[in-house]
């Protein structure tokens, strides 16, 4: 499971800190090296969020794991009224609320620090809830699905974006050898934290996709669940009602 892989093996905190000082370390380079590894897909998988979501017309979204608000900022385009852009990182949300500041959208999207598994909110507060690729960085995937269903309104909708593995050849050969050995030598050249990346591909690659994920959103108690794989088989966008 996601939850025995962490950044620092030889470190005595736990996943959550790890991966909150991981992404603090991290944070300057984030959204360029993000663009380098995933060749830029990342921005068309986040439209496709975008685009179901625009369908729900929802008043109030959460978007938990936000990092720099990249999703945060592209959920303005379905006319909700407040984004809330959540995060356990100081360092990735100061980039983040610079980012909202910047294209004049502070009166849309709030920027707050917080934990996924323990979340500051009362239940049934949200029409729709994201997560970009930040389930797998949860310290009990279980426990932080289970506060994203308590936090939902009945009826409302849960996108979550994430890292998936191809299980057709070639693409499956080709991606475990791309995420084995390029994309950790990609994140050294740019990123000051050696195990950064290394964590990022090992904690995909173990991480449950495609219907194994899907079982256990319907275990939370999700409803009407669906995947669909994006570009190979490298990403799947998860849908699910409360």
């Amino acid at each position: 499971m996601a939850n025995k892989v962490t950044p620092y093996k030889d470190s005595d905190l736990g996943k959550k800190e790890q991966v909150t000082q991981m992404f603090d370390k991290i944070s300057g380079n984030y959204d360029g090296l993000n663009r380098v590894i995933s060749f830029g897909i990342d921005i068309t998988w986040r439209k496709r969020v975008v685009a179901i979501l625009k369908k729900k017309q929802p008043k109030i979204i959460l978007d938990i794991a936000t990092g720099t608000g990249d999703l945060a900022i592209n959920l303005v385009q379905t006319g909700a009224q407040k984004i809330i852009g959540l995060d356990l990182s100081p360092g990735m949300l100061e980039v983040g609320k610079k980012k909202v500041l910047d294209k004049e959208l502070a009166q849309t999207i709030d920027m707050i620090e917080g934990d996924s598994e323990n979340l500051p909110f009362e239940n049934n507060t949200f029409d729709a809830v994201t997560v970009a690729f930040g389930v797998r960085n949860f310290e009990t995937l279980e426990k932080g699905l289970a506060e994203i269903h308590r936090v939902l309104k009945p009826k409302g909708t849960f996108v979550v974006l994430e890292t998936a593995v191809p299980s057709k050849t070639p693409f499956k050969q080709g991606y475990a050898f791309y995420t084995k050995y390029m994309l950790p030598r990609i994140g050294r050249l740019f990123s000051k934290d050696d195990s950064a990346y290394a964590y990022l591909s090992e904690s995909a690659s173990v991480f449950p996709h495609g219907q194994e994920f899907n079982n256990i959103l319907r275990k939370i108690g999700f409803i009407d669940v669906m995947n669909k794989p994006q570009t190979f088989g490298v990403a799947s966008i998860y849908i699910a009602t409360k």
